[in-house]
């Protein structure tokens, strides 16, 4: 029995249903990729990913499933994946989510309650490529396009939480894509100047860098205040897409 595609609500769990997505899904199964996503993904103790767990199938294939389902998974059905212990499950349950966010059919009522239902399952969302793949597209839309306030994302901000922090300054891609503001993204990555972790020195650097594509003049501001107590990483990054002669200035007079 397939849910109904006009409403994301939630509605009893329909086993079989999920399991034939799931079954779907782990017909790309490629066990010799697992080991390599891994290691890629810093799986090993005291590491960011420490304890995931991978089947072996690529980004590609995983949305071909999302293809093929997000319209009959309704959103019970959605948290019951999206709380595995394979990374590739939670990543088809996030790309389900923004697929049914995205839809033509959703409104306003539709596009809160997947913003609710993400927040409520923030905990899942807990690696970078998980991140990245959704924040923009639900939060950001959302708190840009929907509700119009963004102060949840400076709070996000100082999170003890890593992915909480990262979800935080990787949302404002949608702020700078689609309205060239850039406000948000600066006062952030202001607050994340003194964070400890790699990810989000170049999650921040990322970001940064994308306000240089929109305005030149706003980055070239923003690292001649900032360039000498900017992490390494998160500078490097920033300046990426600069001249030599322009990046050289920046990491030379850089502590």
């Amino acid at each position: 029995m397939k849910s109904d595609t006009s409403k994301c609500s939630f509605k009893a769990i329909h086993k079989e249903q999920v399991q034939e997505a799931l079954s779907y899904l782990h017909s790309f199964i490629q066990e010799e990729r697992a080991l390599t996503y891994q290691r890629f993904f810093k799986t090993s103790k005291g590491e960011y990913g420490y304890g995931d767990k991978f089947l072996g199938i690529t980004v590609p294939n995983t949305r071909k499933a999302v293809a093929r389902y997000y319209q009959t998974l309704s959103l019970a059905e959605i948290s019951s994946i999206i709380k595995s212990q394979f990374h590739e499950e939670r990543l088809f349950a996030l790309l389900v989510l923004v697929a049914k966010y995205e839809q033509k059919q959703s409104n306003h009522h539709n596009k809160s309650e997947v913003f609710t239902f993400y927040k409520k399952h923030m905990s899942f969302v807990n690696n970078w490529d998980l991140v990245d793949a959704s924040a923009p597209k639900i939060v950001g839309d959302f708190l840009y396009d929907i509700e119009n306030d963004t102060s949840i994302l400076r709070k996000w901000a100082t999170s003890k939480n890593l992915w909480t922090r990262r979800i935080a300054i990787v949302t404002t891609l949608h702020a700078i894509k689609k309205k060239s503001y850039f406000e948000d993204t600066l006062a952030i990555a202001t607050i994340l100047l003194k964070d400890k972790h790699d990810l989000i020195h170049k999650a921040t650097g990322w970001m940064i860098r994308e306000v240089g594509k929109k305005d030149l003049s706003v980055l070239y501001s923003f690292l001649d205040r900032y360039h000498k107590i900017m992490p390494r990483t998160m500078l490097r990054y920033a300046i990426e897409k600069l001249d030599d002669d322009l990046r050289l200035k920046y990491m030379k007079k850089h502590y």
